[in-house]
């Protein structure tokens, strides 16, 4: 959830002139396009009812959590090839024969850069907002952790540990 945020907002790198981030991959890479992330829990809250007998009394939250994620799948067909968005519905409801009164659905939204996440941002929650509204639904858009900048390599920095990478027997590709 942000770390790495954390450890610089509590002055952990008020000293240091450089630092270094190695994260997991199948390969190593020297510089890694990581991309801007943020990450949202989307909670809609309907009324539950008696899905056979009732119908007409309940508020459907995972209609509301499906709306959002088809709107979210229309959205992807006008966003640009380096912006992506994915989703999860985490929580849909406890029985089949009772209309959801709870849904989360938990959503990471990334572009190239922090500026284009900012203007994508607003219209993902469109989505979820629109889907509230089709459905008589309210939603609640929970930022979960921090949102993360795209990381920019430093490249004499890369230069360097490359080279010393190499003199350890490890060959790192080019992101």
């Amino acid at each position: 959830y942000g770390g790495k945020v954390d450890l610089i907002q509590a002055g952990a790198f008020e000293d240091v002139d450089a630092a270094m981030m190695i994260h997991p991959a199948p390969f190593d890479v020297l510089d890694p396009r990581c991309i801007a992330v943020a990450h949202v829990d989307v909670h809609f809250h309907g009324k539950a009812a008696h899905a056979s007998a009732f119908p007409d009394q309940g508020i459907n939250a995972l209609d509301a959590a499906v709306q959002a994620y088809v709107n979210i799948s229309t959205l992807r067909q006008h966003l640009l090839p380096t912006d992506k968005i994915h989703g999860i519905i985490a929580e849909g409801g406890e029985a089949p024969n009772v209309i959801p009164a709870y849904t989360r659905s938990s959503w990471y939204v990334r572009a190239d850069t922090r500026r284009r996440l900012d203007e994508l941002l607003p219209r993902v929650t469109a989505c979820f907002d629109g889907a509230a509204t089709a459905t008589g639904c309210t939603v609640e858009i929970e930022h979960v952790g921090h949102t993360y900048d795209e990381l920019r390599t430093h490249p004499v920095l890369a230069e360097i540990f490359e080279r010393n990478a190499a003199e350890l027997g490890r060959t790192m590709l080019r992101g």
